[in-house]
């Protein structure tokens, strides 16, 4: 009874069921540039289509955290980490997808551990710092101060996007 006076109307909380529902999906704009990275460029989606993939892919998110989740919570850990994510694929069965997503995660690791050692250097080098300094961009140790970096990270660029290259899929190991 409770659920169908929800379901109908507005609750305590300010939204009609719809709307909270709503907010638990990923947004579709990004749903349907992910669908179009994958077709010929002259290629249409329907709106039907978006939003079927936006619910699957929304609900998908939600499984496979909701496992990560429950292994934490017997392991009495508060952070679901991506070692968690990939244990969870993996009991769920999509073994598939467990060897790409961790040389995923490695990569990512590695750029993360990169920008930090790069800023505790920065940071080490020069304790005492004019404010004009604290702004500027970071610079690679292999790059002239006055010029670019070549390692994204220390340009503050984020990993490459999952999935990655087909290479990660194709991988033996």
């Amino acid at each position: 009874m409770a659920e169908n006076s929800c379901a109908g109307g507005s609750n305590d909380e300010g939204g009609s069921r719809a709307e909270q529902d709503q907010q638990l999906l990923l947004p579709i704009a990004n749903v349907g540039r992910i669908m179009k990275q994958r077709l010929p460029h002259n290629a249409k989606i329907s709106k039907e289509a978006k939003e079927t993939m936006q619910e699957c892919a929304s609900e998908f998110i939600g499984f496979v955290t909701g496992e990560a989740s429950d292994k934490c919570r017997r392991e009495r850990r508060k952070t679901v980490n991506g070692d968690d994510i990939c244990w969870a694929l993996g009991t769920l069965g999509f073994d598939d997808y467990v060897g790409p997503l961790k040389r995923y995660l490695h990569i990512f690791r590695e750029q993360e551990g990169d920008q930090r050692s790069v800023l505790n250097n920065n940071n080490n080098e020069d304790s005492v710092m004019e404010e004009d300094h604290l702004h500027a961009p970071l610079h690679s140790p292999s790059s002239s101060p006055g010029q670019p970096s070549t390692n994204p990270v220390a340009r503050g660029e984020a990993p490459p996007p999952f999935p990655a290259p087909p290479h990660f899929f194709n991988s033996t190991s």
